[in-house]
């Protein structure tokens, strides 16, 4: 009695066991882990100011968690952390101007010589995909997340800013392999947080790399 007991445990274990692993598995199919590299500028469509340049390379991890699939219509959660690096300078001086200031001069100095920014960015958004064959899929992102700007600009101090992304992309699978590439355009500003809050937009593109757990 007590062997076949014992059996009959072992047997609910194995039975509870496979049915949490195969929770697991499902679960663990719909998350993402992946890479993305782009790059982009302020001096194109749609914003080409001719005050400034700002031209930009980023990488960014990527996060995408599957919350609903509705016949063709996918809907997933997506996190990027990520590094810019930036190259920013004012082109029209007089956008400095003397109610700046009494050191407006010196500030047209300073902010016409080329800058080497950082941006350290957290972007949390949400992707909305559809399938037009098995393998292939056009999305629309939407994002905003937080960031450290590590350098003063006659557009936005050094600091706590917010980075505003509106992407298009396709989507190509491999097996358990995304290939991606990304249109997007970028807005950075801070709320009112500190002045001066003018912003800075960039158009990108980028290519990515995620893969199914």
């Amino acid at each position: 009695m007590k062997n076949l007991f014992s059996i009959g445990i072992f047997i609910v274990f194995l039975t509870c066991y496979n049915s949490y692993s195969q929770k697991n598995i499902e679960s663990n199919k719909k998350i993402r882990l992946g890479f993305n590299y782009g790059f982009g500028k302020q001096e194109s469509f749609p914003f080409n100011s001719v005050d400034y340049s700002y031209d930009i390379q980023f990488y960014k991890f990527q996060l995408n968690y599957q919350l609903i699939e509705k016949r063709k219509w996918i809907f997933e959660i997506n996190m990027e952390p990520g590094i810019y690096f930036s190259e920013h300078q004012l082109l029209n001086k007089h956008y400095v101007r003397p109610d700046s200031g009494d050191d407006y001069l010196e500030k047209r100095l300073e902010f016409t010589n080329e800058k080497q920014i950082k941006e350290y960015v957290l972007n949390l958004g949400l992707i909305v995909k559809y399938k037009f064959f098995k393998n292939l899929s056009t999305y629309v992102l939407g994002s905003v997340g937080p960031m450290y700007f590590d350098t003063d600009t006659e557009r936005m101090k050094e600091g706590l800013e917010f980075s505003d992304i509106l992407g298009l992309g396709i989507t190509y699978k491999i097996k358990r392999i995304y290939l991606d590439i990304r249109y997007s355009i970028r807005h950075v500003s801070n709320l009112n947080i500190s002045l001066p809050n003018n912003g800075l937009n960039s158009t990108n593109i980028e290519f990515g790399l995620t893969y199914t757990l």
